[in-house]
């Protein structure tokens, strides 16, 4: 993949911070428990690039994506689109900015209407957009989608249950470029798909990139899969970004102990080398996030802590050329 990370960023998240609110004080009590899902949170996408956001469950990676898209008002922080401020965006202005900022669903099953054909899926967007006149009138621009996310022709008279899992992602796809969007959060895109169709739905994506210019955040746990579309990837654990640094430095090198046990994980297609790497089991609990400890997010599970990880954060600081990582010992 080319070097995108140098242009002037499409998108930038400066200390981005949400919280849930999961307690009140007495019945009519105003709330006095949150639910710390991501906690001071910066990155940038430059045009044309792929950032891969990684995570166990429950880390904070689709609530980022939601975030990013409007969809969750911050408790702290900026969120910066095409070098303007979206962070308290709404109204008409908004609904005017979500059609250059776009999202492709987790489960192709969930997130197509079973009561409306094909043609209506994908031609939504440009009646609701004022784009087109009805779903009839979009039929050419839906027929030109499709093709390009090789779908057949008679895709588009059909409903959604007739279809594959991967056809029906592909299907979202369409319906997701149906406005032409400048960026496109990927939410676990293939995480529902079998493994035989994985690899065609991301390299459709890659396709579609290269064609139209589309920059994405790709919100995954898979690590394979996301070291095959990233330019950059950042990992999250427990709400903090721990790394972030150009795919191939971060699977060459990585820095911070969660990633390394990430990376450990990750199976090899080749017995004796399998056989032959050190596998890292982490011990420990992870933290509460309705009270996290001081520190470190990590100590509780880190091989490395010492007593300064128990009382100071570490900072997310730039260890190599390009490579961040919130560590003290690396």
């Amino acid at each position: 993949m080319s070097d995108v990370t140098t242009a002037t960023p499409l998108l930038e998240v400066d200390h981005l911070s949400i919280r849930f609110p999961v307690g009140r004080s007495g019945f009519w009590g105003k709330q006095v428990n949150f639910v710390s899902a991501v906690d001071d949170v910066s990155f940038s996408i430059a045009p044309g690039e792929t950032l891969g956001l990684v995570g166990e469950s429950g880390s904070g990676k689709t609530t980022v994506g939601r975030a990013v898209l409007r969809r969750l008002a911050p408790a702290a922080g900026s969120i910066t689109f095409k070098g303007n401020d979206i962070t308290t965006t709404s109204g008409e202005e908004l609904r005017q900015l979500r059609r250059h900022m776009q999202l492709v669903f987790q489960d192709p099953y969930a997130s197509l209407n079973p009561r409306k054909t094909v043609l209506q899926l994908v031609a939504e967007p440009l009646v609701v957009h004022g784009l087109a006149k009805n779903s009839e009138d979009a039929r050419p621009t839906v027929t030109d989608l499709l093709d390009r996310c090789g779908l057949p022709v008679d895709t588009i008279d059909r409903y959604a249950h007739a279809f594959s899992g991967g056809q029906r992602q592909r299907i979202g796809i369409a319906r997701a470029l149906s406005l032409r969007p400048d960026f496109i959060v990927a939410d676990e895109p293939v995480s529902a798909l079998d493994v035989s169709v994985r690899a065609q739905v991301v390299n459709l994506l890659q396709d579609l990139q290269a064609e139209l210019g589309l920059t994405y955040l790709f919100i995954a746990h898979d690590l394979s899969v996301v070291r095959h579309i990233s330019h950059r990837i950042a990992i999250l654990y427990s709400g903090k970004l721990v790394e972030i640094a150009p795919t191939h430095s971060l699977y060459e090198s990585p820095l911070h102990p969660y990633t390394e046990a990430l990376l450990s994980s990750v199976p090899i297609p080749d017995p004796p080398v399998q056989r032959a790497r050190r596998r890292i089991v982490l011990q420990g609990e992870i933290p509460n996030p309705v009270n996290p400890p001081a520190g470190c997010r990590f100590q509780t599970r880190c091989p490395l802590v010492e007593e300064r990880c128990r009382v100071e954060t570490p900072p997310l600081e730039e260890k190599l050329p390009g490579h961040w990582a919130a560590c003290f010992f690396r």
